[in-house]
């Protein structure tokens, strides 16, 4: 006859000796779970840390630069087309967006010729490009860092857990399982951390991409309004 009480007792000193269950009751929390991987968290925890603030600090960064006034290019063309230069140019310096500083930089070289005028609005560009692109390389490098980190704690436990096999006589297929499965752990956590990585830093420059896209349509606006009246 079966002893299903034997049964029952034997299944609750197995899930009470589950790996990384700390505590004895029988379920790994997310604390637990974490804290398997060993020291290898740590770096890992940093790089999650350093892209989360990364990622804020560039979001907001590249959402204030996209915030432009739809009116901002019509004001410009009715103080150019009326010869007030002066209110043009105060109006695109009290204003704080990498299209006014363009723009700011056009209204300066009025008169020269229009290629000069281009090239030096050009090269306003490419700093405030810069400028977006700040830090974003940090976020490159976690997205490539974070899973080698994970794969090097999985196979630096792999090794110890192996050469504690072969020292000792003490390991059964359970133990060696649970062992293995709780050394998977850092790879995981690297990969999901190289993910987001990765999928922060595609969405990132997609915005600064929109962003690129209003800088050159403001340009290619303005220089058209300077070659109107010669039309």
């Amino acid at each position: 006859m079966i002893d299903f009480l034997q049964i029952a007792d034997t299944v609750t000193q197995a899930v009470k000796h589950i790996p990384g269950d700390r505590n004895g009751d029988g379920y790994i929390g997310f604390g637990e779970l974490l804290m398997t991987g060993g020291w290898i968290m740590i770096p890992l925890a940093i790089m999650l840390l350093l892209g989360v603030y990364f990622f804020a600090e560039r979001s907001i960064a590249i959402r204030n630069a996209s915030k432009i006034d739809p009116n901002f290019m019509n004001i410009i063309r009715d103080n150019i087309t009326s010869g007030n230069i002066s209110a043009a140019r105060a109006f695109a310096k009290n204003t704080n967006n990498p299209v006014a500083r363009i723009i700011d930089k056009g209204i300066q070289r009025i008169g020269k010729p229009i290629d000069s005028i281009e090239k030096s609005m050009d090269n306003v560009a490419v700093l405030e490009m810069y400028k977006m692109e700040k830090n974003l390389g940090f976020i490159s490098i976690i997205a490539k860092a974070a899973p080698i980190f994970g794969f090097v704690g999985t196979l630096l436990g792999m090794m110890q857990l192996f050469s504690g096999i072969t020292t000792s006589a003490e390991f059964t297929p359970s133990s060696i399982a649970g062992g293995i499965y709780t050394k998977i752990i850092t790879s995981i956590t690297g990969l999901l951390i190289g993910l987001a990585a990765y999928l922060s830093h595609s969405y990132l420059n997609t915005q600064i991409d929109k962003t690129a896209h209003k800088m050159e349509a403001a340009e290619s606006d303005f220089l058209d309004i300077l070659q109107e009246p010669t039309r």
